[in-house]
């Protein structure tokens, strides 16, 4: 079949079962495979397939129709202008948390020396990360309960070249931490557990429960976390903390109850209060 026609096919296949953007994802997965860019994918529409081809391209857009998310497909997702693998035990990355990025950054002046950060619930490790890419003194912590998580991790870390200043192990949120550090960074579970059965199947089959729910309210590892940061961040150090829809009043009143000051919110592109933020006084 040719190029062109086979792409028609599967663009139609990906409508019919309600993908979102049918043409992007099979002009991605099909690139994908032919190991070429867009320009390389439209320059010879009229080009004959092998069966080989056609036969790859096919099996990936039959995943897709299952509603795999395309990154988890091609098995990694860009962040911050990184690229982070994921396993089954990780979410993917997305465009929302880069949200606390931006905001830690406007915030936090450029440290000229040795700066700690902990990210609690590090997941593929792509907000320690990014801010490694950031600041090239900075070293961190990345801490998250699923194994698997941490081995992805440190597989990241290692790709990227940042295993000389990122150290990642499994636990229970900040259990057992006794190091203290000058930012805090959290992308915790914030779906309330009642709410997991509506969202889109690419989140919701595919992406790791135990890293989405967070309980009736969604707000349970908020309450854990913290009443425990006041002992492992340092003086004047800042906490960064995504949230979900309509949850930044209450975590900004948990941070505001545990004695942290200059607590603030930050709206991502959509408008929504996506990062609660505070620091630590003297």
């Amino acid at each position: 079949m040719r190029l062109d026609q086979a792409l028609q096919k599967f663009q139609r296949q990906l409508a019919h079962v309600g993908v979102d953007n049918p043409s992007l994802d099979t002009r991605l997965l099909a690139s994908h495979v032919l190991n070429c860019d867009r320009v390389g994918l439209i320059a010879n529409p009229e080009r004959d397939l092998t069966e080989m081809e056609f036969g790859q391209i096919e099996t990936l857009i039959n995943r897709r129709a299952q509603r795999e998310p395309v990154a988890r497909i091609l098995g990694e997702r860009e962040f911050w202008g990184l690229s982070f693998a994921m396993n089954e035990a990780t979410l993917e990355p997305r465009p929302d948390s880069e949200t606390l990025i931006q905001a830690a950054l406007n915030a936090v002046s450029k440290p000229e020396d040795t700066f700690s950060i902990l990210d609690l619930g590090t997941g593929t490790g792509c907000l320690l990360l990014a801010f490694l890419s950031e600041w090239p003194l900075a070293t961190g912590v990345g801490i998250d309960l699923s194994p698997q998580a941490v081995a992805q991790a440190t597989a990241n870390a290692d790709r990227l070249g940042f295993s000389d200043r990122a150290t990642f192990r499994s636990g229970n949120w900040a259990e057992g931490t006794t190091q203290s550090f000058d930012l805090i960074i959290s992308n915790p579970p914030y779906i309330p557990s009642a709410d997991i059965k509506c969202l889109q199947k690419e989140v919701k089959l595919f992406d790791p429960i135990r890293a989405l729910d967070g309980g009736k309210d969604g707000l349970d590892p908020y309450r854990s976390i913290i009443p425990k940061l006041a002992n492992i961040l340092n003086p004047e150090g800042f906490i960064f903390f995504e949230v979900g829809i309509h949850q930044a009043p209450k975590v900004a009143q948990y941070l505001c109850a545990a004695g942290f000051l200059s607590v603030t919110t930050t709206r991502d592109l959509g408008g929504i209060e996506r990062i609660v933020h505070a620091r630590r006084g003297t």
